[in-house]
């Protein structure tokens, strides 16, 4: 007779989170906006880096979304096939990383240098419960297959030695289908620029 074990409490959480990914980073949106302390002496040096940051992460998505498709966007547990092309050859949770660098960009482009540890522990502790939940839902449906993977692959920094194999794999998607399937990014990154630029405007 199998046993089987209870989830620990990293899995527990993140399955709760991921239902509610989208939605997780309104707090940081709020700071963002309503937070009009900032490090003045540093303003032009955050002006440049976070837009900078900012294009890197959707270019970081932009590759991922190529190579794993409208897959990326769910919010069941439905998993598509195993993924090791492109970004994922390098790192196995490129999106997340893309996700990240955005957030911080975002936070410097605001002026806000000294939130930047703040939303990186939040997100950190966010995709970590996330990444441990899926990575229990693959390893039950995928089996050795996966864990092959797990054991090539790493989780959140990328294998730099495996870079040239990562840009001469073929894509699965057109770009055309890529940047359909990433609207909902972009349309939010320029959303987010506005705001900020408002926001500067009407504190200068």
């Amino acid at each position: 007779m199998e046993i089987r074990r209870a989830p620990d409490a990293w899995v527990t959480i993140g399955g709760w989170l991921f239902q509610r990914r989208s939605w997780l980073p309104l707090p940081i949106v709020v700071a963002l906006i309503a937070i009009t302390w900032r490090e003045s002496h540093l303003l032009w040096v955050t002006r440049l880096a976070g837009p900078a940051l900012v294009a890197v992460g959707e270019g970081l998505r932009m590759w991922a979304v190529r190579h794993i498709g409208v897959i990326s966007r769910t919010r069941s547990g439905r998993t598509g096939p195993l993924v090791d092309s492109g970004p994922f050859h390098l790192v196995r949770n490129p999106l997340y990383i893309g996700n990240v660098a955005i957030w911080l960009g975002f936070t410097l482009a605001a002026g806000l240098l000294w939130l930047a540890p703040v939303v990186l522990l939040v997100l950190a502790f966010e995709y970590h419960a996330i990444v441990r939940w899926e990575e229990t839902l693959l390893d039950g449906r995928m089996g050795a297959e996966y864990r092959t993977y797990l054991g090539d692959v790493p989780r959140w920094i990328p294998s730099w030695d495996r870079l040239g194999q990562a840009f001469s794999s073929s894509a699965s998607y057109p770009w055309g289908a890529t940047f359909f399937s990433e609207r909902g990014t972009l349309i939010a990154i320029v959303a987010g620029a506005l705001l900020l630029t408002a926001k500067a405007f009407l504190l200068s």
